[in-house]
């Protein structure tokens, strides 16, 4: 609302009313309307003005009037100013001085805090010991109303020598819920529930827990309590075995994005720490020879150790080496521009790693990603002697290598022998499908950072030969169809006597009834 000031009469308008009646202003006005003449008794006439003693003393001339209306108009400007003064300026003046009020305390109390700050170490203690306990003040800010606040305090008080105010601490945690993952971790919760959540039994699960407890145990601290270790191993298992958004996650555990994300890297690395060296490791004597045992029932070649395949996994561009990662195979399938890094594994007769290699670029063939491997290395200092490691089309033929011929117009047994390869080549692929299908993560473009990725898919190949070993059964909708494509080397021999050596197996299978319904 506006409020505007009455119109006073300015000396320019009094100008115009003394031009209006000019007579008045005059002191003698002489009129010859307003003389009369006056004859007296002997004729003779003469101008005699009438009424000059009411003409010379008026009541109240004009111009008085008009310096009263003038005088009675300052007087209401005057009184109109200090009501405008009191309604206006007088709040102000007061919220001014409070300011500075509020200020001169602030510069006081800091002045304090920089005298106790330069006061000698041997002091301190003494200062502390005579100081009263200080107030701890936690507000949590919900999602609806920022105004909402839980304040936990302790007894306060100030200090005794100089009688500074302790002003409280205040910490912002954002109120989320964590009705879920409180549901889920129930005993009531039911089993079947829980492995399709998480991949696995309850026990399973309980088990990992134990184990990395010593390693991702956290303590409480005077601000907020530590996420339980549960928790934590639920977050990371979650996140590889649905490839659920971090935002996503954050929800359903009613943590902080950056929270889950820290975590998943956290635990990962645990398990990277702890349960590889125990769940995923190269079998000694008498684990290799029931191997060897198991995999010549089941194809009838002898001294087979292990079957190797090598998968990609998508990833976003990177912004260093990008040409080196892109993966032509699944580009020209895709019809979308792909990048990959490798991950080749070898598994036993049962589907569990024995030996992982991950993290080469997506441009590099399989048997440029063996040769960088240790399995390659360890096999150059002869420690992989009297032991075959079968390998698809895409491998070369060495003297620990076993694959199948790959030239055409085939003779009988070398169509046997191929046949044989290949059934033990369903066993890695059946097994790199069940670890894609249990983890989710890896079937799409992983957000995960180039230099963190090969610890989660290496956790993803821990937690994998857990399950098989403690035989988890996997739900068949889950199995993941691989379509890596194979690429024959250029160089697809490197050994002389390893033709012969396959050439004999071939033989043997043939002529020895072991190459099954095929003949």
């Amino acid at each position: 609302m506006e409020i505007s000031s009455f119109p006073f009469l300015t000396p320019e308008d009094y100008s115009h009313f003394n031009s209006l009646y000019p007579e008045l202003d005059s002191p003698d006005p002489v009129n010859k309307s307003n003389k009369r003449r006056r004859t007296d008794g002997n004729g003779n006439g003469g101008n005699v003005r009438e009424g000059s003693e009411d003409l010379k003393e008026p009541t109240a001339t004009v111009n008085e009037i008009l310096a009263s209306l003038l005088l009675m108009d300052e007087e209401e400007k005057q009184e109109l100013g200090d009501w405008w003064s009191s309604w206006l300026l007088e709040p102000n003046l007061k919220q001014a001085a409070g300011t500075t009020k509020h200020y001169n305390e602030q510069l006081q109390q800091n002045y304090s805090q920089t005298q106790e700050s330069d006061m000698p170490s041997n002091k301190r203690p003494r200062l502390a010991r005579s100081s009263a306990p200080t107030t701890a003040s936690v507000s949590v800010y919900s999602d609806g109303n920022r105004n909402s606040d839980k304040s936990v305090q302790k007894d306060a008080g100030s200090r005794s020598g100089g009688g500074r105010t302790v002003h409280h601490r205040r910490l912002w945690v954002k109120d989320r819920s964590k009705d879920w993952w409180e549901r889920c971790s129930h005993p009531d919760y039911p089993e079947e529930e829980f492995k399709r959540d998480f991949r696995m039994s309850r026990a399973t699960f309980d088990m990992i827990c134990n184990e990395l407890d010593s390693i991702i145990t956290k303590k409480d601290t005077m601000l907020r309590a530590a996420i339980p270790v549960r928790q934590r191993v639920a977050v990371c298992i979650w996140r590889l075995a649905t490839g659920e958004p971090l935002r996503l996650v954050s929800k359903r555990f009613g943590l902080g994005i950056s929270t889950c994300h820290k975590l998943v890297l956290e635990v990962c690395s645990a398990i990277k720490t702890v349960l590889m060296p125990k769940y995923l490791q190269w079998p000694n004597e008498g684990r290799m020879r029931r191997v060897k045992e198991e995999f010549e029932s089941l194809c009838g070649i002898p001294n087979v150790g292990g079957s190797m395949y090598t998968t990609h996994v998508a990833i976003i561009a990177p912004k260093i080496s990008m040409v080196a990662y892109l993966n032509k195979r699944h580009t020209e399938r895709n019809h979308k521009t792909s990048y990959s890094i490798t991950v080749q594994g070898v598994v036993d007769d049962k589907g569990v790693f024995t030996d992982i290699c991950i993290g080469w670029p997506g441009s590099m063939p399989d048997d440029q990603v063996l040769e960088k491997s240790a399995l390659y290395q360890r096999a150059s200092r002869g420690l992989l002697k009297d032991v075959w490691i079968v390998g698809n089309s895409g491998y070369p033929l060495m003297d620990w290598v076993l694959v199948p011929y790959a030239h055409r117009n085939l003779t009988w047994s070398q169509h046997a022998f191929n046949e044989k390869i290949g059934e033990a080549q369903r066993v890695v692929k059946q097994a790199f499908s069940r670890l894609k299908g249990r983890w989710s993560c890896l079937q799409k473009r992983t957000e995960v950072k180039l230099q963190d990725l090969p610890i989660v898919l290496g956790a993803c190949c821990v937690l994998h030969n857990i399950c098989e070993m403690m035989n988890e059964e996997m739900d068949p909708q889950l199995v993941f169809e691989l379509f890596d494509d194979e690429m024959v080397p250029a160089n697809s021999l490197r050994s002389a006597s390893s033709v012969q050596a396959r050439d004999h197996i071939a033989h043997n299978l043939l002529h020895h009834g072991l190459s099954g319904p095929f003949l």
